[in-house]
């Protein structure tokens, strides 16, 4: 988002919630295309730290099945893949037929936090921008659908959420060092982006745009888009009913103290009074 621009409102959490219901049985119904039609979709998702593109992939992924819907998110290479062709491990990665992969960061670590950081060459960096378009379209020539979205933030709102995650034991785990690297370095990767983009931004495989000011205005948006940039098609299936149950035929459980029960905690809770009554 610019300089000056007008900051776009909050999405009410109603309207949110409802919208995001209908987008995710579309999204089951497009899975549904998928697996039917052996379609192989690969979905990049990438951008500044704290951007939104956790729990975008989240709401993405959260109703599909996970046999066919996987989630990548690759750790730091080890000492084997770094002697590899680079895009050697995110290959294996790729989906077979009738699947979907949503990269959580992806190839392009090259271009963002290996150029800032200094974890990859000179010559590597500009080996990767050659390679990159080159290997994109080696991808989407053999029939795999690539759609590529990154989400972008300012520098305060990205701060913003850095603290709440200081403050948030739940989400203390996501503020690594080189998040805190990238508020000292915005400036470089800004560049670096605006690079990657010249080489990456390609017209069989284009970079779409998410402003995330607006965490559940970024969700809907990238959901919307993906669901419009598929072409999908609802796959009738069988009526299904369940059967009837068989009359017992003298069956009888054995003692529930035979077995090792998890403690009940809730109803610890409860009668300690920790737990209001609903």
């Amino acid at each position: 988002m610019g300089k000056g621009a007008k900051k776009p409102g909050r999405i009410p959490r109603g309207i949110y919630e409802e919208a995001l219901w209908k987008l995710q049985v579309e999204l089951v119904e497009m899975q549904e295309w998928v697996r039917t039609t052996g379609t192989r979709l690969v979905v990049v998702f990438e951008g500044r730290d704290a951007a939104g593109k956790g729990g975008t992939i989240q709401r993405v992924s959260e109703y599909l099945n996970p046999r066919i819907c996987r989630i990548v998110a690759l750790p730091a290479p080890t000492e084997r893949q770094r002697t590899q062709w680079y895009f050697q491990r995110y290959v294996e990665h790729l989906p077979a037929a009738g699947e979907i992969v949503l990269f959580d960061r992806s190839w392009y670590n090259r271009a963002g936090v290996e150029r800032v950081m200094g974890f990859a060459t000179p010559d590597e960096y500009a080996r990767f921008l050659r390679q990159c378009p080159l290997f994109e379209q080696m991808l989407i020539e053999d029939g795999i659908l690539l759609r590529k979205y990154w989400f972008s933030v300012s520098d305060a709102e990205q701060e913003n959420r850095f603290r709440g995650r200081l403050d948030d034991p739940l989400k203390r785990w996501k503020l690594s060092p080189m998040d805190l690297e990238s508020i000292t370095r915005w400036e470089e990767y800004s560049r670096a982006k605006d690079e990657m983009f010249i080489h990456t931004d390609t017209p069989d495989a284009p970079w779409m745009v998410v402003e995330a000011e607006d965490k559940r205005r970024a969700r809907l948006n990238t959901i919307a888009h993906l669901l419009s940039s598929v072409p999908w098609t609802r796959v009738e299936r069988p009526e299904i009913s369940l059967p009837e149950r068989p009359p017992p035929r003298g069956y009888r459980r054995p003692p529930r103290d035979r077995y090792t029960a998890v403690p009940d905690h809730a109803g610890a809770l409860l009668r300690h009074g920790d737990v209001a009554a609903s």
